[in-house]
């Protein structure tokens, strides 16, 4: 369940952005975040995201707490994570690597949005949590020095067409030999192909309609779970 603060805060974040304040319901376990207010706000004064090939358009997307990111999240709320080193890939507002740190568990989070990680340290701290490792890379990057993970998961990860060759490399590069792979995919149209390079790398492949969403303020109806095992 998502709660919203009554109030919306502005506040002076490079230039004046405007984020809300929600809390999302676990079962017993609240996480804060610290959001963009909508898909509206930008702020790239000194050219960082333009740079990085971010367009003003695609430049609040890291921002929200959208659906996949949700469903995601609930998955990973009674999750077995133990022993289990994690990764989340194009974290955004990182709501599911904010839960997973707050259950103890070993996660690092990654995305390419220069202010993800900005966003991230601040909003570990709003749950007064430990600091989660994080690391502001692409996709087609080399070696990231992150290292090898049991799990690795995303949501919404598939937005273009050429994301399915380069995500299935990186997550090669970055699974250990035996490693379970979660996506959860809003339908874009680009997850078969994607699931094809992944056979190819050697992984098995299954997917499912998310189940018990009533926590959604908007349904997906063509959303898809996908899992991967090596």
């Amino acid at each position: 369940m998502l709660r919203y603060c009554e109030s919306i805060a502005t506040q002076v974040f490079m230039t004046s952005l405007r984020v809300r304040y929600q809390t999302t319901e676990f079962g017993n376990i609240d996480i804060h975040t610290r959001a963009l207010r909508d898909n509206q706000e930008f702020s790239d004064d000194e050219g960082i995201a333009e740079a990085l090939g971010i367009s003003s358009a695609t430049w609040p997307l890291f921002g929200i707490v959208w659906p996949s990111g949700e469903i995601l999240a609930h998955l990973m709320a009674d999750f077995n994570i133990a022993g289990k080193r994690i990764l989340e890939v194009g974290c955004g507002i990182a709501l599911s690597s904010l839960l997973l740190n707050h259950r103890h568990a070993d996660i690092t989070a990654t995305d390419y949005h220069p202010e993800a990680g900005n966003f991230l340290q601040e909003n570990t701290e709003l749950n007064d949590d430990k600091d989660i490792p994080f690391l502001r890379t692409g996709w087609e990057d080399g070696d990231s020095t992150l290292g090898e993970f049991d799990l690795i998961i995303g949501s919404d990860v598939l937005y273009e067409t050429a994301h399915a060759v380069l995500l299935s490399e990186f997550i090669n590069q970055h699974a250990k030999a035996h490693c379970e792979v979660i996506l959860v995919d809003p339908g874009r149209g680009h997850h078969a192909p994607f699931s094809k390079a992944m056979v190819k790398l050697g992984y098995t492949h299954s997917q499912s309609r998310p189940e018990n969403t009533e926590y959604l303020a908007k349904l997906m109806p063509r959303g898809q779970i996908l899992r991967y095992q090596r």
